[in-house]
């Protein structure tokens, strides 16, 4: 089964990862939302852009009897789930580092479905105290099994880095910073915004855009 858009600008899903009280994806998405609001592609209509938070999609740990390979859903958040996840070409997968991981949440969202993943165009877009990098890496492999596609370009922003903390009691550990991207990160984003909107239409078109490496092996 195909899930892929056939029609129309493409559609590019920003996913908010993290679902913890406090979590800094939103600022961080909502600054993916401000750059990718000025790519050409973007501008231009070719593709469009829009916020997926996974706390609002209060999706339970997975709880359905059928393997998800066989696209038998049996409850009703998990088709509300699809439905969603159904009618974008693309998503950028925002996501914290969790001891050496992904966030559970952004896991359980992803094992909810298959097909629905099938030939999606993935960037990812990782921030921790180490920039999120070790999360990004188990990322390309678990969408690699659900056959998407992974651009090569990534975005990584380290916490002491990319945040300011200036403003903040350095006693309080919920202190969440303000987003400051450093010297270079929007230049990457759009960079992998553009690699996301050229597979996406290649894919649409039924050819590949390039020699797809290890890393685009879906």
């Amino acid at each position: 089964m195909s899930t892929t858009q056939t029609a129309g600008p493409i559609r590019i899903g920003l996913i908010v990862g993290s679902t913890r009280p406090g979590r800094r994806g939103v600022a961080v998405v909502r600054w993916a939302a401000q750059v990718a609001s000025r790519h050409p592609a973007v501008r231009t209509g070719c593709a469009e852009v829009e916020v997926i938070d996974l706390a609002e999609q209060a999706l339970p740990l997975l709880d359905e009897p059928v393997p998800a390979m066989f696209g038998d859903y049996r409850q009703p958040h998990t088709r509300r789930w699809s439905a969603v996840v159904t009618t974008y070409d693309a998503f950028v997968l925002v996501t914290p580092e969790y001891n050496h991981s992904i966030p559970a949440g952004l896991k359980n969202a992803v094992d909810y479905l298959y097909a629905e993943w099938n030939d999606k165009v993935i960037g990812l877009l990782g921030y921790g105290v180490q920039g999120g990098g070790r999360a990004t890496d188990h990322l390309r492999l678990i969408m690699a099994e659900v056959r998407a596609v992974v651009v090569p370009t990534e975005v990584s922003l380290p916490i002491f880095t990319d945040f300011d903390f200036s403003g903040s009691d350095p006693g309080d550990p919920t202190a969440s910073g303000v987003l400051a991207p450093g010297a270079g990160r929007d230049e990457s984003l759009a960079t992998m915004l553009t690699e996301m909107v050229t597979w996406s239409t290649a894919l649409r078109a039924g050819t590949p855009a390039v020699d797809s490496g290890p890393e685009l092996a879906g």
